[in-house]
């Protein structure tokens, strides 16, 4: 007796994010999978497939958005429960992988947190792992399984050929960003200027923007960065661009971390228009009149197909997915 076997696609989502979630279930034209999660009283998550998914390509969708420590745990558990009812595959989808920015030791006695991550999520069962627009290409390294690494650059790359015109040059906000802003320069043929920066010892979250390197007077400067949380280094690198001399000066960022004061400090700062993609929720007490947030889901979703199809993920992007 010859069986043929029947491949079927679960798509389950976390709490972190069940807007964008739906919005990827919609582009792949597929139900969105209920993981039944609640908590105990003293707080410890619960989870309870409601379906069989026996010998299922299981993708589980949860962005480490605040607070990260519960949507990071919670994904966990949606893996191995998962597992352990015998799914055939599971994929772990992250928009935003939480911990990324430690990916390695700068001063002694500091974890490696990115690599934590990724050694927990194996751990839990994951075979596969995808993500939007890693803080360091490296941390695919950090995984002995399959890692699928996205790019928000064709829906950001669209936005500027659409809305912004004139005299533009991209500018990387700091040396870690350069190539990811030379991507966008090559591209929409524009030139390429950088912000030299330096963060005091012993601080995360305050930065020094020292001088500009490239031609920024009289033109549409646009800032390319992967993340904003507290929004030093964009704001300190704003200040320096309009002291230059810049014209105008736009933001565009896969993540909004938003933290406080972000907000305050976006407003206050010399800039006509802060662009983001969902692949974190951005709260409503969180918007202001420059945010612009646009959806990433249609390349979610098509990367979720590919590896589903067992076709190339890299030729969604044409190999500008590689950092």
């Amino acid at each position: 007796m010859e069986l043929i076997p029947h491949r079927r696609l679960e798509l389950i989502s976390g709490r972190s994010h069940p807007k964008l979630a739906q919005d990827i279930a919609q582009h792949l034209g597929v139900e969105l999978g209920e993981a039944n999660l609640r908590e105990f009283a003293n707080g410890e998550i619960h989870c309870k497939y409601d379906i069989s998914i026996r010998g299922c390509d299981v993708f589980i969708i949860q962005t480490h958005s605040g607070p990260v420590n519960d949507s990071l745990m919670e994904q966990l558990i949606m893996i191995d429960a998962a597992k352990r009812a015998s799914a055939k595959r599971i994929t772990a989808v992250c928009p935003y992988y939480g911990y990324s920015r430690q990916d390695r030791k700068t001063t002694g006695r500091e974890p490696i947190t990115a690599k934590l991550v990724a050694d927990m999520l194996s751990a839990a069962g994951a075979d596969r792992v995808v993500s939007v627009d890693l803080h360091s290409g490296q941390i695919q390294g950090f995984f002995n399984t399959p890692f699928d690494h996205l790019v928000a650059f064709p829906v950001l790359e669209a936005y500027m050929r659409e809305h912004i015109g004139g005299d533009v040059v991209v500018v990387a906000p700091d040396a870690g960003r350069v190539k990811v802003a030379e991507r966008y320069s090559q591209h929409l043929g524009v030139d390429l200027a950088l912000v030299h920066k330096t963060r005091p010892r012993g601080s995360h979250n305050e930065v020094k923007a020292l001088h500009v390197v490239g031609d920024v007077e009289g033109r549409h400067c646009v800032l390319i960065d992967d993340m904003i949380d507290t929004a030093g280094t964009i704001c300190a690198a704003a200040e320096l661009l309009s002291e230059a001399g810049a014209a105008e000066i736009s933001v565009m960022a896969t993540h909004a971390l938003l933290s406080d004061p972000a907000v305050d400090r976006l407003k206050a700062a010399p800039i006509s228009r802060v662009v983001v993609t969902d692949t974190l929720p951005v709260a409503e007490d969180r918007y202001f009149d420059k945010l612009e947030v646009l959806s990433v889901a249609k390349i979610i979703a098509d990367a979720i197909d590919a590896v589903f199809e067992d076709t190339s993920v890299s030729e969604l992007f044409g190999g500008d997915n590689l950092v």
